[in-house]
């Protein structure tokens, strides 16, 4: 008996150890991504004045720069006045003993693991590489700790890999232009969560935003002025070097190419006048692939941008071309029929051939969107899969397909925050699919993914409050292991790495409030606060309907800019909602739900006397909501209503479910369902 307990014993141990996931560690430690392997100890180490940071002879200067802003950031989140602010060399005393046998390369595949171990007088940090050194440092800043008398990091073992090699954010400069600091706060945050690939989007319709030397009209003429000179690019990629982080930029073609033919409008397809577009959507403007110009500028300014960027691929766009201009080209049906091209698709493919050639000859690979997936491409080429996103579609479908016919493939299906989805729609989505049956070789071409924040709608004010915090549990998706997929635990880490991210300069945060202000015209923003923890923005492309709502010069300092996806109390409220569906009696739930109701129905006269065009278009929300709650608090309290209570009721809560300046009040059908239930228990409620 006694063996059987140890043998049972050891199992649940080494089940632990493996999978390092059991319910009570994923609420002990606020880590985001969770890591592969952990062992819990007993007792702390204690963050005093004396804590230092050692590192070995011959470090890289990667190294050194990261454990003086470890240094910086461990002060800031503690308040410890430390004795000694830089790390130093080979310091067999220091608090942090940081080993690593290389420096690592900034490449797909390159080893970024490492084991951290706490014991209650030392932290050891030991990786291959300095960058698994980097991945490391981020997660010893997560298990910081606290009580009432110190900072503290638990005894603790920590052996962590990434799950995937590819673990991306695509920023889109092109729609609306990013100054250098957005980005590189950005870049801090995707270091924070071990993201290591930043996907540049440098051109579109709305603006080509990287200055080129060989032609130099491409940026002067088609940014509006707001581009990044070499220089700056150079500096960000070098900013992401020191962070673990590879730069891969993306030039459109041969679609989305408006501000490239605003310059160069002789190879276009059409002979017009263009003008960079102002709207979002899908625009008919498209290079022209029989053109011979078009190759060498393309060639010029591939040689730019192979020259500028280390990174072993290049992106190349293009997708949702559909071919209208050529179409209508009698040039180009003509070359279509002379070569035997019989589709759009083919001709594409042509194009893009051309395309792996220029780029082979300056020793890069070609990364494109799943349109470029042909058997005339050759699988050095990565295929960005993207399509589903707004039709229902299953994520994965390109991804599968590409991956049987021996593409190495990304996914970004499911990853797409500018949607304003859920964060859980998000964080379910696994970069291997399971609707196929794939073979473990087919699964090795899966690199894993990328979240994508197009920028139609965003402006520096407001990018972050769209890209954070749930990339950060996307980024989770990428690292962690599939079977960490506990949503409770996933929101109760997210809400300390949120704190964090705010920490580090993402203003997602405060900058809700500058928007408020913006609003109310004062510093009274309290109840306007209050209803934007119930409201969101609309989902999809439903704010932007066609595109043709917002121009790129539009203001996006309104409320809907000020909300986000997972409104806080509506989240919350829904939960209840669902639990009291559930109860026979209220009990406890009715209490939390009328607390809700109490503060709720107090919103509209907190509002009612701010008086300018912008917030009297939101005044309806609060109404609704207040109007409603007002009688809910009647019904639960008297257990009953009165006929025109409930006429009232109902009119309100048919209002309540119509989007009000590009916002939805996101409670509507809890109310649905909190009626539902008092009018089935009404003598209980009324006790």
């Amino acid at each position: 008996m006694k063996r059987f307990f140890l043998i049972t014993l050891f199992t649940i141990w080494a089940i632990q150890w493996a999978y390092g996931q059991s319910s009570i560690e994923k609420y002990s430690y606020n880590l985001m991504p969770w890591p592969k392997q952990i062992v819990s100890g007993d007792g702390s180490f204690v963050i005093d004045k004396d804590f230092t940071v050692s590192l070995q002879e011959n470090t890289s200067k990667r190294v050194y720069n990261a454990s003086t802003r470890f240094i910086r950031r461990l002060t800031s989140k503690t308040g410890v006045f430390l004795d000694e602010g830089f790390p130093k060399n080979l310091d067999t005393e220091a608090s942090l003993q940081i080993y690593f046998k290389r420096k690592g390369k900034l490449e797909l595949h390159e080893d970024e693991s490492y084991t951290v171990e706490v014991t209650p007088t030392k932290i050891k940090l030991e990786a291959n590489t300095d960058i698994g050194i980097l991945r490391g440092l981020e997660t010893i800043l997560q298990l910081v700790q606290f009580n009432t008398n110190h900072f503290y990091i638990p005894v603790i073992k920590i052996t962590d890999t990434p799950r995937f090699p590819w673990r991306g954010l695509m920023i889109d400069v092109a729609r609306h232009y990013q100054p250098i600091h957005v980005l590189k706060r950005n870049l801090d945050a995707m270091a924070m969560v071990k993201l290591n690939v930043f996907h540049w989007h440098l051109t579109d319709d709305q603006g080509f935003r990287i200055e080129s030397k060989t032609h130099p009209k491409l940026h002067e003429l088609g940014s509006d002025g707001e581009y990044y000179t070499q220089h700056e690019i150079k500096e960000i990629i070098q900013y992401a070097k020191d962070r673990g982080i590879r730069v891969l930029p993306e030039f459109d073609v041969p679609g989305h190419a408006t501000a490239i033919l605003t310059a160069y409008p002789e190879i276009g397809s059409k002979d017009t006048t263009y003008q960079i577009e102002r709207h979002a959507g899908i625009f008919d403007p498209t290079l022209d692939p029989t053109n011979e110009k078009t190759y060498k500028i393309l060639s010029d300014v591939f040689g730019e941008i192979a020259s500028l960027f280390p990174d072993e691929y290049i992106h190349i766009g293009g997708d949702e071309n559909e071919g209208k201009h050529w179409d209508q080209n009698k040039d180009i049906e003509a070359f279509k029929k002379k070569h035997d091209i019989k589709t759009n698709h083919a001709l594409q493919t042509h194009f893009n051939v051309r395309l792996q050639e220029i780029l082979s000859s300056y020793n890069k690979k070609m990364m494109g969107w799943e349109e470029i997936i042909s058997s005339d491409i050759k699988n050095s080429a990565i295929i960005h899969s993207w399509r589903g996103v707004n039709e229902g579609l299953p994520p994965g479908q390109s991804l599968i397909q590409a991956v049987k016919l021996g593409y190495k493939a990304v996914l970004s299906n499911g990853y797409y925050v500018d949607l304003m989805l859920p964060i859980e729609e998000h964080y379910l989505v696994d970069p291997i699919p399971d609707s196929d049956k794939l073979t473990d070789e087919q699964e090795k071409f899966i690199l894993g993914g990328e979240a994508t924040m197009w920028g139609e709608l965003v402006t520096p004010l407001t990018i972050d409050s769209r890209i954070w915090p749930r990339t950060a549990a996307i980024a989770e998706r990428f690292w962690s292991s599939k079977e960490i997929n506990d949503i409770e635990s996933m929101h109760s880490r997210l809400n300390a790495i949120n704190l964090d991210l705010e920490q580090l300069g993402i203003t997602h945060k405060r900058n809700r409030d500058v928007v408020l202000r913006n609003i109310v015209k004062t510093d009274n923003i309290s109840a306007i606060a209050e209803l934007t923890k119930v409201c969101e923005p609309l989902k999809k492309y439903t704010r932007n309907k066609d595109g043709l709502e917002y121009r790129s010069y539009s203001p996006f300092t309104l409320f809907a800019d000020a909300c986000t996806s997972d409104a806080s109390d509506a989240k919350a409220f829904n939960i209840l909602a669902d639990k009291l569906a559930h109860q026979k009696t209220g009990g406890k739930t009715i209490i939390e739900i009328s607390n809700y109701l109490q503060k709720w129905s107090l919103l509209y006269a907190e509002i009612e006397d701010f008086d300018n065009p912008i917030i009297n278009e939101i005044k309806p929300l609060a109404e609704n909501l207040s109007a409603i709650s007002f009688i809910l608090i009647d019904f639960i309290k008297n257990g009953r209503i009165t006929s025109y209570q409930e006429e009232m009721l109902e009119q309100y809560l048919e209002k309540a479910k119509i989007p009000v300046v590009d916002v939805e009040l996101m409670v509507a059908e809890s109310f649905e369902k909190l009626i539902k239930y008092l009018n089935n228990n009404k003598k209980s409620v009324g006790n």
